[in-house]
């Protein structure tokens, strides 16, 4: 009966012992880098839904309070924004006077004198062979633009010394009609020549009309 017993005790610690190593050869074993079957295989319409129940329905008070706080944030943010367009408006508004008035500065210490003007005026009429008409020529001019190249006929809208009627009709003569007196002048004479012969013819015409 003893040894009975002694066998049977025997083989159920061999047992355990075979248990056991299997289960620890089992851990060693595994691949830890491959998620668990249950997860692999991915959530059951059954595990969703046993999800979804098995948290209860968040209160009314709570979702207000998370909607009010979205409310607010969505309404700083389009505040933000007005200003920084503002803002951005402001900038370029202030580069672009910044930028006009240092050109009105630049122009202004570029600009020939009227004096300067009838000068170039002077010496161009003769070079067309019209020194005896110098005085029509500059009586003439006085009286349209003062010799300012960048005077406006307000009515009109006629422009420069010989006052074009328009004033883009300069461009004819070149691009910087704008603020050339030489070429404004260059474009007057030719105008005057065309319709008048010379400027004496000018000056006659426009006592008779004030225009020319």
């Amino acid at each position: 009966m003893l040894t009975s017993n002694v066998t049977i005790t025997i083989v159920a610690i061999g047992a355990l012992g075979t248990a056991v190593t299997l289960v620890d050869l089992g851990g060693i074993g595994g691949d830890d880098t491959k998620p668990p079957k249950a997860a692999a295989a991915g959530l059951s319409t059954n595990d969703m839904l046993a999800n979804l129940t098995s948290s209860s329905d968040m209160d009314k008070v709570a979702a207000d309070a998370i909607a009010h706080a979205k409310k607010r944030a969505y309404e700083e943010h389009q505040r933000e924004l007005k200003r920084l367009r503002e803002k951005a408006k402001r900038d370029a508004a202030a580069r672009a006077k910044l930028k006009a008035q240092q050109e009105r500065e630049r122009l202004a210490k570029s600009n020939p004198s009227a004096a300067q003007n009838k000068a170039y005026g002077k010496k161009m009429n003769a070079l067309k062979g019209w020194d005896r008409c110098w005085p029509s020529l500059l009586t003439l001019w006085n009286h349209e633009s003062g010799w300012n190249e960048r005077a406006v006929n307000p009515s009109s809208g006629a422009y420069g010394i010989p006052q074009a009627l328009p004033g883009s009709k300069l461009a004819s003569a070149g691009p910087d009609w704008r603020t050339s007196s030489p070429t404004q002048i260059a474009w007057g004479l030719g105008y005057i020549k065309a319709r008048y012969k010379d400027p004496c013819g000018a000056w006659a015409w426009w006592q008779a009309h004030n225009w020319y």
